[in-house]
C-alpha cells in the first residue's frame, strides 16, 4: 500500500508526496514538516503518542509538535487523515544488526567506543542489541540468591548496582539526558528493592520474578548507549524488547521465539517509534501473556539473531573480545588460527561441542533467511573476524585446505555403558534407556551403539551421571537380576573431542587421519560417534588426555606445528653437540618445516636441568587473577593470549645458554623424575627421550618408556645388542604400538645403515652377507698405519684427535664392532647373542688388565713389533689390513676380525675415519651395495640422531 507524507509549501498549500518504495525516504520527508517556519518543538512527553503527526525534527523523540502561527484548516485535515495510517517497518538489506556483549559495554569508555562503531556504520538502518554491562547479570542473580536466602546484604548489593550505573552515566551523559536516565534508574531501583523485599519475606523467587529482576541490566545499558549515539548526531530510539520479542517456554530451560507474533509487535513498535537507529535490549523477552522472561544464558546473541531475522537484515555482527572463531581453544592450543569463514552447520557443530562461537540456537533464526553472522573483536577493529554463512560452491575461505575446520572439546563428562545379550533385537530397549535418562532431566551429549546391539553407551555431564546410573539400575532391575543385562557401568573422568568440517563429507581418509594422530599420541579412544552428514567426528577420551589429544589432532591436520617435548639424556660430547645443532636449527624448523622441538629437560649422571613451564603457567594464573580483580573478566582475551604465548615461550629450555643453566639451576639427577617431568606436560602431545649415553641402565628403561607412549631415539647400542629376549620384547612392543623407537646412529653414526637394510628387506630382497668397517676409530688407525709408523704412535694420535674412547682399549677390544654386527644380524632376522660373535681383540693379552688408560698407553709400544709384522706380511702380498665385522646370513653367524684386502678393494680405498659397509643380497650379488662415509665424530653422530628426530616428526604429522 502506498504511503503518504504531508509537506507544507511556502504558500501554506498542502502537498501529498508518494513514497511506496522506501519508508526511510518517507521519514525524511516528515522532517520537511518541522523545517517549516510554522512548526516548533515542545518538551519530551511519554511514549503514548501513536500518530504519525507526532514526528518531530528528530525521529524517535516521543515529542508531539504544535502548530504556531496561521495554518489553514485544509492542512490540519490532511494531518488528521494521515494520523489514521500506521508507518510500516522496512525490511531487507538496508538493515545491519550489531550485538555488543557485556565486556563491550563494560565501562563508560567502552560504551563511547561502541557508539563510535555504530556511528561509523554506513548502513541505512542500524539495529543494535546490547547486553548488560560486564558482570551486572551475575550481580542481579546474586541479588535474588541473597534475597531468597534471607540475607539482608541484598540491600547494599542493590545499592552497588545503582552506584555502578550512576557513575557510568555521569561519565557519559549530561544535562537533560543525564537527568532523564537517573530518574528512570532511581525508579527501577526502587521497584527492584520492593520486589526483592517480597522475595526476602517469602524466602523464594519464582522464575518470572527472577527473570524480571535480572533483565534490568540490559534496560540500563541500552538507554545509556542510545543517549550517547543520539549525542553523536544520529536519530536513535531505544527498544525494550519485552514489548516486541514473544517466546514460548519449550522445557529444559529453553524458549522458542514466536516469530509471527514478534513480527507483528515489531511493526507496531516501529509505527510508534520510527528511527534509522534502534538500540534494543538483549536477553529479555515476554511470554504470550506479557510476562517478562529471558532467553536464558547467552540470550543476547539469540536476541540479535531473532531481530536480524525479523528485519531480514543484510548481516548480523556479533562484537566480542576475541578476533574471531579459533580452530581450537587457544588456551589449549597456542597455534590455533582464526577461521575466516564457517558454514552455519560448522558453527552449529562447534558451538554444540563447547567452542566459544555462538549458542547453537543463535544460528537457527538467521539460517532461515541466509543472513550471515560476522564475529568481530570490539578491541581490535583491524581484525576481519569470522564470517558464518552459507558457503558458496567451491569456496574455501581458509588458507589451509584442511577438510577439518576446527576442533572443540567438552570436559567433565562421564560415559554410561548399558550392555547385555538380552538387548539384541529387542524393540524399545533404547527408548527405555533414554526414557529413564529423560526422567531425571539429564542431557545426553553423545550416543554410540554397536551394530550387534549388544551395548549402548552415551555421555552425560559428570554431575548428572549418578542420578542417571541409579535410574537405569532401577528401570532395568529385573533384566539385571535375570542376566538379560550384564551391567550398567559408569566410566567417569572423560572428555569429548569433536572434529568439525563441512568438507569432511567429501574427503576420504579424514577418520583415518584423526585416529592415526590420536594413536601416535598414545591416546585411547573410549567411544566414537559420527552422523551420516559427516560434519563431525566425535570421540570420547580420558579427561587427562584431552589437551594432548586436542594438540595432536590439530597438528596432524596441518593447522599447527608438530610439537615434540624432548628430554636429552647424556649431555657429553655427542649430547652437547646435538643440543647445539638443535639450537642452531630451531628457527628454520619452525618457519620452514612446521616442526617445533622443545627441550624440556637435560640430564647427566649427576645433574639434571628441568624447564620451568609449570612456574610460567603459575605466573599466568597469578597475572590473570590480579587482572580479574582490577578490571573484571574483561581481561579474558588477555588471558588467552598470555597463556598461549607464555606457555609457548617458557615450555622449552633456552638452548642458547643451556650450559650456564645446568650450572646455575641444575639439581640432583633422578631419571624417573626426569621422565615424569618431560612426559607430564599436557600441552604437548608428543614426547621423545633421546639417550646419548652408552649406559646399559638407561637402555634398560626403553621398554617402560615405550609402554608409556614415549618415543625413544638413541645411538646407545646396549639395548639392541643386549640379551636377545629383551631385544625381542622391545621390538614386539614397538610393532604393537604407535610408539617409535629409532636407532640409526647405533651402527653408522650419521650413515643410513639401518634404513638401507630395512629398505632392502621391506622390498623383498634377501640379505646374504653384510661386511664392513664399522669403527671410525679403527678405520682411522689402519688408514694411517702404514710405512714405518709404529702402531702405538697411530693409536696415540687417534686418541689425541678425539677419535678413540677415553680408554682406547674400548675400541681396540672389538666389542663395539661386535655390538654393531649383532644389531645388523638381528635386523636381518638372525637370533644371535653377543656371546655368539667371535671377536679378535687388538689389545695385547698382558695389557688387558692394565689399571688405567695411561698405563696401557705407556706399555703399548712393547707390542708394536707384532703389529708391524702383520702389516709387513700384508704389504708383501699387495694387501692392506682392515678391521672388519661380518654378518653371514646364509651360515647364520657373525664375526669380528683383522683381515687383509687387496689394494684395489673398496675397503682399501678409505681415508680418515670413514666407514664402509657392503650389502650382498640376491639383487646385489655380483656387485654389492656399498654405503660409505664418515663413521666417527660428534658432529656426524649427533647429525644422525637429529635425522631420527626429524623422521619422528614426519611420522607424527609434520610435512615431509
Amino acid at each position: 500500500m502506498a504511503l503518504c507524507a504531508a509537506s507544507i509549501s511556502h504558500n501554506n498549500t498542502p502537498r501529498i508526496l508518494s513514497s511506496s518504495s522506501n519508508t526511510f525516504s518517507q521519514l525524511n520527508n516528515q522532517k520537511k514538516i518541522s523545517a517549516s517556519p510554522h512548526f516548533s518543538l515542545l518538551s519530551l512527553t511519554p511514549r503514548s503518542s501513536l500518530s504519525r503527526s507526532s514526528f518531530a525534527s528528530q525521529w524517535g523523540r516521543r515529542e508531539p509538535y504544535s502548530l504556531h502561527g496561521h495554518v489553514s484548516c485544509s492542512v490540519k485535515a490532511v494531518l488528521l487523515d494521515e494520523s489514521k495510517e500506521k508507518l510500516h517497518l522496512p525490511k531487507g538489506d538496508m538493515w545491519s544488526v550489531h550485538k555488543f556483549g557485556g565486556t563491550c559495554v563494560g565501562s563508560w569508555e567502552r560504551i563511547k567506543s561502541v557508539a563510535q562503531i555504530i556511528v561509523q556504520d554506513s548502513s541505512e538502518g542500524k539495529l543494535v542489541v546490547v547486553s548488560a554491562m560486564s558482570k551486572v547479570t551475575d550481580m542481579m542473580y546474586d541479588l535474588i540468591d541473597k534475597a531468597q536466602s534471607r540475607d539482608g546484604s541484598y540491600v547494599s548489593a542493590v545499592d552497588a548496582v545503582f552506584e555502578k550505573h550512576k557513575l557510568t552515566a555521569m561519565d557519559l551523559l549530561d544535562g537533560g539526558d543525564l537527568a532523564s536516565f537517573l530518574s528512570r534508574l532511581h525508579h527501577d531501583i526502587n521497584n527492584l528493592k520492593a520486589m526483592l523485599r517480597a522475595i526476602y519475606i517469602a524466602g523464594h523467587a519464582t522464575e518470572s520474578f527472577s527473570d524480571f529482576v535480572v533483565g534490568h541490566g540490559e534496560l540500563w545499558s541500552a538507554q545509556m548507549l542510545s543517549y550517547v549515539v543520539r549525542k553523536n548526531g544520529l536519530d536513535c530510539e531505544w527498544m525494550d524488547t519485552r514489548e516486541v520479542l514473544i517466546v514460548n517456554p519449550s522445557g529444559s530451560n529453553q524458549v522458542d521465539p514466536d516469530f509471527a507474533e514478534s513480527e507483528k509487535r515489531l511493526e507496531e513498535w516501529f509505527s510508534r517509534h520510527p528511527s534509522k537507529t534502534i538500540v534494543a535490549t538483549g536477553f529479555i523477552a515476554s511470554t504470550q501473556q506479557n510476562i517478562p522472561t529471558t532467553l536464558k544464558r547467552d540470550g543476547s546473541d539469540f536476541s540479535a539473531a531473532i531481530m536480524g531475522a525479523l528485519v531480514r537484515a543484510r548481516q548480523v555482527t556479533i562484537w566480542t573480545d576475541v578476533d574471531g572463531v579459533y580452530s581450537a581453544d587457544p588456551r589449549k592450543v597456542s597455534e590455533a588460527v582464526i577461521l575466516r569463514t564457517l558454514s552455519y552447520q560448522e558453527a552449529w557443530e562447534m558451538s554444540y561441542f563447547g567452542a566459544n562461537v555462538l549458542h547453537p540456537r543463535t544460528i537457527m533464526p538467521v539460517m532461515r533467511y541466509d543472513i550471515p553472522i560476522l564475529i568481530r573483536n570490539v578491541f581490535n577493529l583491524s581484525a576481519p573476524g569470522t564470517m558464518i554463512c552459507r558457503p558458496a560452491e567451491n569456496e574455501d575461505g581458509q588458507q589451509l585446505k584442511s577438510p577439518v575446520k576446527g576442533f572443540a572439546t567438552i570436559d567433565n563428562v562421564a560415559l554410561v555403558n548399558v550392555e547385555g545379550t538380552g538387548m539384541a533385537g529387542v524393540p524399545g530397549t533404547a527408548s527405555a534407556i533414554f526414557g529413564a535418562v529423560k526422567d531425571v532431566g539429564a542431557n545426553v551429549i553423545v550416543v554410540s551403539q554397536a551394530s550387534s546391539e549388544h551395548s549402548v553407551c552415551f555421555a552425560v555431564p559428570e554431575k548428572e551421571v549418578a542420578a542417571v546410573a541409579e535410574a537405569l539400575k532401577s528401570r532395568f532391575h529385573e533384566a539385571l537380576n535375570a542376566g538379560r543385562l550384564s551391567q550398567v557401568a559408569v566410566i567417569p573422568n572423560c572428555s569429548i573431542l569433536a572434529a568439525v568440517g563441512q568438507k569432511m563429507a567429501s574427503t576420504h581418509g579424514v577418520s583415518a587421519t584423526l585416529f592415526n594422530a590420536l594413536a601416535k599420541a598414545n591416546i585411547n579412544v573410549r567411544a566414537i560417534a559420527q552422523g551420516c552428514s559427516e560434519y563431525n567426528i566425535t570421540v570420547v577420551i580420558k579427561r587427562g588426555d584431552c589437551i594432548r589429544a586436542l594438540r595432536a589432532v590439530h597438528s596432524r591436520f596441518y593447522l599447527s606445528k608438530t610439537t615434540i617435548a624432548m628430554g636429552i639424556i647424556g649431555p657429553g660430547l655427542i649430547g652437547a653437540t646435538l643440543l647445539d645443532q638443535l639450537r642452531d636449527q630451531a628457527a628454520v624448523l619452525k618457519e620452514d618445516f612446521n616442526i617445533d622441538l622443545r627441550v624440556m629437560g637435560i640430564t647427566g649422571s649427576r645433574t639434571m636441568l628441568l624447564n620451568d613451564v609449570y612456574c610460567c603457567i603459575d605466573m599466568v594464573v597469578q597475572f590473570v587473577g590480579i587482572s580479574a580483580l582490577l578490571r573484571g573478566w574483561s581481561c579474558k582475551v588477555m588471558f588467552v593470549y598470555s597463556l598461549s604465548s607464555l606457555v609457548s615461550g617458557c615450555s622449552g629450555i633456552d638452548l642458547s645458554r643451556w650450559r650456564e643453566l645446568v650450572k646455575d639451576k641444575g639439581e640432583v639427577a633422578d631419571l624417573e623424575k626426569f621422565r615424569q617431568h618431560v612426559h607430564g606436560n599436557h600441552f604437548l602431545p608428543n614426547t621423545v627421550l633421546v639417550d646419548c649415553t652408552a649406559d646399559s641402565n638407561v637402555a634398560s628403561c626403553y621398554h617402560d618408556w615405550l609402554r608409556r607412549g614415549i618415543h625413544v631415539i638413541t645411538p646407545n647400542k646396549k639395548a639392541n645388542s643386549g640379551p636377545l629376549d629383551q631385544y625381542l620384547k622391545l621390538r614386539a612392543l614397538q610393532r604393537q604400538s604407535y610408539t617409535h623407537y629409532f636407532y640409526e646412529a647405533t651402527v653408522g653414526a650419521g650413515l643410513p645403515i639401518i634404513s638401507t637394510l630395512r629398505g632392502l628387506l621391506e622390498t623383498g630382497d634377501k640379505i646374504l652377507r653384510i661386511e664392513g668397517i664399522f669403527s671410525g676409530t679403527l678405520s682411522y688407525i689402519f688408514n694411517n698405519f702404514k710405512g714405518t709408523r709404529a702402531f702405538s704412535n697411530v693409536v696415540a694420535e687417534a686418541k689425541q684427535a678425539g677419535y678413540t674412547e677415553p680408554d682406547p682399549r674400548d675400541d681396540l677390544s672389538g666389542t663395539d664392532v661386535a655390538r654393531k654386527v649383532i644389531i645388523l644380524a638381528r635386523e636381518s632376522g638372525l637370533k644371535l647373542e653377543l656371546s655368539d660373535i667371535p671377536v679378535q681383540s687388538l689389545v695385547p693379552e698382558p695389557l688387558r688388565a692394565s689399571a688405567s688408560a695411561e698405563e696401557f698407553m705407556e706399555q703399548l709400544p712393547q707390542f708394536d713389533d707384532e703389529m708391524a709384522r702383520a702389516r709387513q706380511e700384508a704389504e708383501d702380498a699387495g694387501d692392506v689390513l682392515r678391521y672388519v665385522g661380518v654378518v653371514d646370513a646364509e651360515s647364520q653367524q657373525g664375526l669380528v676380525e683383522l683381515r687383509r684386502y687387496k689394494k684395489g678393494h673398496p675397503f682399501a680405498q678409505l681415508a680418515g675415519s670413514d666407514n664402509i659397509i657392503a650389502f650382498t643380497t640376491t639383487r646385489y650379488k655380483e656387485q654389492p651395495l656399498i654405503v660409505r662415509g664418515p663413521g666417527a665424530g660428534a658432529q656426524v653422530t649427533a647429525g644422525g640422531i637429529f635425522s631420527d628426530i626429524l623422521l619422528l616428526a614426519s611420522y607424527l604429522g609434520a610435512p615431509s
